[in-house]
């Protein structure tokens, strides 16, 4: 996800994506975590979006 994108969601909808995100988080920890992840790097693009949402979400919080 592109932070342009992310900017484009309203804020009940950046929420619910947060949401998603750690969920899907979790489940390749799983995956991981039994041998079945084919990409590590996979997990880590899941973190970058996460701080990215989180991101655009404390930022409209302080406006």
């Amino acid at each position: 996800m592109k932070i342009k994108e992310i900017r484009d969601l309203g804020t009940d909808e950046l929420r619910q994506k947060n949401k998603e995100l750690v969920e899907e988080l979790f489940k390749l920890r799983l995956r991981h975590t039994s041998g079945q992840l084919e990409s590590p790097a996979m997990m880590r693009s899941v973190r970058k979006n996460i701080a990215r949402v989180m991101t655009v979400i404390k930022e409209r919080e302080v406006q």
